[in-house]
């Protein structure tokens, strides 16, 4: 984007070579002599966060992520420094797109531009992306359900643009649709942001980056430049760093992936920060004596804020450390009280349905705090009268989503999914804001957050992909109260931190939890998920207060070990020492084991219902009705898919009932409209049952071990 006059900036010329060559985009300075005598401090750090698979991960976390390879790559870059294994971090960078085997809602298009970058400075070609990037010629509206106007993130737009120019490709069949796109997004002050400029809001210095690199590409001019070296200027704090907007309504913080926005946008219109030298001292003021920066003074590094305040220190000419550099070993975590132990919860989970299997599930699963989805009080009511008749240790809970609720951050979107709350059961949690339709955060806090606190409910953020959008609102919880906590694994999307990585600089901020939002009609149906992924707290006892108590201090920790997962145990969140007194507690809540009998996951379920079982589906008008049911793997929706255990007898006071060929006909397996089965249940009414006890015995078997399964129900007639 060429600004007047054209010393402040490159040509489109120049632009497409330096990007072609160098990999300038997206953060690295436009020069190439190395940097010598770097501190090697930092190098160990980069070197610690090498995973098995030949890749880069986040601290803390076993696998690599494409992000954080990207950015340890970009660090190297900078000073020229070669990488170990080049060709195997190639072909790990080709298959860690985080969207990879899956077709997504949204295409995240911005991970597709790291790969090509980080594959570039590696100095390959990338010639296998081309077909890609060529296919994408004009932006794609966002999901309404997610953004009711469908305004895709700006990053993830022009990332394609991007994309295109590091590849060296023409963009003559994109420009005129992402020319306009830029063009409506575009301030009068010169700044951008997600939406256009006619819907108001002023610009985001990060957005604003992203559009003067794509509008670079694209041969445009810039739009009221000394206007907008002022905007940004005017983004620098006292202390040195930036934050988003000029003295901004919320979250007005400074923080690392600003401050490098800014630098950048700056040295592009050929001009630097209003006090370069507080600004050379807050970067630095993020190193971190354990190796690596960090976002914010005092928190811990992580590769991208490494890479982003490096690469701002390059352009302002500040690389040679103010004085010597030595890292240090973590200090040990500070020792917890000797009286916790691990209790598991389950967030958003199944909140209709029979309560007679919520209650064996809960049992079977060692679930202590069970989140109704949703749930009326009255069903709430009755699964906690079932539980404690039959002695289990199970407090159901509210965890409602408040489907319905947006609200609006001006300039940035109008987004859903931002109101998922829980409160004690038999709690009246307040009333949900969803019929407001032009709902600001700032009346979501004013209107819905004390009806919470009232009743010792919480808040917590469940989903976003809008990166300006989701950290405003945590930032601004972080300084004034808000979201509570940020939902991992969820039903749909295996960790959300891989497709939101930008949620792992929160790590030890916020707490993180596992997420069920449990759809469909039967708890049954979904126990793949809840027997899949869980939140474990420490607290000296399950009760509501030790688990705010274990929120507030981040005892908290979300674990997800099943088939999605590939059989291993991944964990996210907990304060420093957390993790450790989990994983050594995990006979307090492994629901796993090494042999197919050691999985606690109940496989046969027999239930009798009577005409008063007001919340079971298939309640008899007289006498009893016997309900089998096995494990069937499921749907995302859970849906029965394909068994995994078959009824093979039925009786009743010793005299077989269901047997041979008598079982598959007992089978009752609706279907929806769509063709998708509902439901696998085998039924026997038993109208003119005898007075007095009675038992009832169901035998199944296992289909992949072949093991016999037996369950046993005592009813009256």
């Amino acid at each position: 984007m060429r600004s007047q006059p054209p010393s402040h900036g490159l040509s489109r010329r120049q632009f497409l070579g330096a990007a072609g060559a160098l990999g300038c985009l997206a953060g690295l300075p436009a020069w190439s002599a190395p940097v010598q005598d770097w501190p090697q401090p930092l190098f160990d750090y980069l070197a610690s966060l090498a995973r098995p698979d030949g890749g880069y991960g986040w601290p803390e976390q076993d696998r690599s992520h494409l992000t954080a390879t990207w950015a340890v790559v970009g660090c190297h870059q900078l000073f020229q420094r070669p990488l170990p294994r080049p060709e195997a971090l190639a072909v790990c960078v080709r298959a860690s797109h985080p969207q990879q085997g899956r077709k997504p809602e949204y295409a995240l298009q911005q991970f597709d531009f790291q790969q090509v970058q980080t594959l570039r400075w590696l100095g390959d070609k990338a010639e296998d992306f081309h077909a890609r990037f060529q296919a994408w010629t004009r932006p794609v509206d966002y999901p309404r359900q997610y953004e009711s106007g469908g305004n895709p993130p700006l990053p993830q737009t022009v990332s394609t643009v991007l994309g295109r120019a590091l590849l060296g490709l023409p963009l003559a069949d994109a420009t005129p649709a992402y020319g306009p796109y830029l063009a409506q997004r575009c301030r009068a002050n010169g700044s951008f942001n997600h939406l256009p400029a006619a819907e108001g809001g002023d610009g985001h210095a990060v957005v604003t980056w992203w559009a003067l690199q794509a509008g670079q590409a694209l041969g445009q001019e810039v739009r009221q430049p000394q206007t907008l070296m002022d905007w940004l200027r005017q983004c620098q704090l006292p202390n040195g760093g930036f934050t988003w907007q000029p003295k901004p309504a919320l979250a007005g913080m400074e923080d690392v992936t600003y401050t490098w926005a800014a630098v950048h946008s700056l040295q592009l219109l050929g001009s630097q920060p209003r006090d370069v030298d507080a600004c050379r001292r807050h970067l630095w003021s993020l190193w971190h004596p354990t190796g690596g920066f960090s976002d914010r003074p005092g928190w811990q590094p992580n590769p991208v804020a490494t890479y982003y305040a490096l690469s701002a220190l390059a352009i302002l000419a500040a690389l040679t450390p103010p004085v010597p550099l030595v890292r240090q070993t973590a200090p040990p975590p500070p020792e917890l009280p000797a009286n916790l132990r691990a209790w598991s919860l389950q967030l958003e989970a199944p909140g209709q349905g029979s309560p007679a299997e919520v209650v064996d599930l809960a049992r079977h699963l060692r679930i202590h705090l069970w989140g109704t989805k949703n749930a009326t009080p009255a069903w709430v009511a009755e699964c906690q009268k079932q539980a404690e008749a039959q002695k289990v240790p199970t407090r159901f809970f509210i965890a409602n989503e408040e489907y319905g609720t947006f609200f609006t951050l001006p300039g940035l979107g109008r987004y859903s999914h931002i109101s998922d709350i829980f409160a004690p059961g038999g709690a009246d949690p307040g009333t949900t804001l969803a019929a407001q339709k032009n709902l600001t955060w700032e009346q979501f806090r004013a209107q819905r957050l004390p009806a919470l606190d009232r009743v010792g409910g919480r808040v917590f953020w469940q989903f976003g992909e809008n990166e300006e959008f989701v950290r405003l609102l945590l930032d601004d919880s972080l300084a004034r109260g808000g979201y509570s906590a940020i939902s991992t694994f969820h039903f749909g999307n295996p960790d959300f931190t891989t497709s939101q990585p930008f949620l792992l600089r929160y790590r030890q901020q916020i707490p993180f939890v596992a997420l069920q939002d449990a759809h469909g009609g039967e708890a049954w149906w979904w126990s793949d998920r809840l027997a899949g992924f869980r939140t474990v707290f420490l607290a000296p006892e399950p009760t509501w207060d030790h688990w705010l108590e274990a929120l507030r201090l981040n005892r908290v920790m979300a674990i997800r070990h099943d088939p999605v997962s590939s059989g291993q145990t991944w964990m996210h969140g907990g304060a420093p020492g957390v993790r450790e007194r989990v994983i050594s507690l995990s006979a307090d809540w492994q629901w796993w084991g090494e042999r197919p009998e050691e999985n606690r996951r109940p496989l046969l379920s027999l239930v009798a219902l009577r005409p008063g079982d007001i919340f079971e589906a298939e309640r008899p008008a007289r006498g009893v009705t016997l309900r089998v049911r096995c494990a069937w793997q499921t749907t995302n929706l859970g849906a029965p898919k394909d068994p995994l255990a078959e009824l093979v007898s039925l009786a009743v006071d010793g005299r077989g009932i269901l047997s041979g060929e008598a079982v598959a006909r007992s089978l009752t397996a609706p279907r929806n409209n769509r063709g998708v089965r509902t439901d696998a249940s085998h039924l026997w009414p038993l109208p003119d049952l005898a007075p007095g006890r009675h038992t009832a015995i169901a035998v199944a078997r296992e289909l992949a071990s072949g093991r016999e399964l037996r369950r046993e129900v005592q009813f009256e007639g």
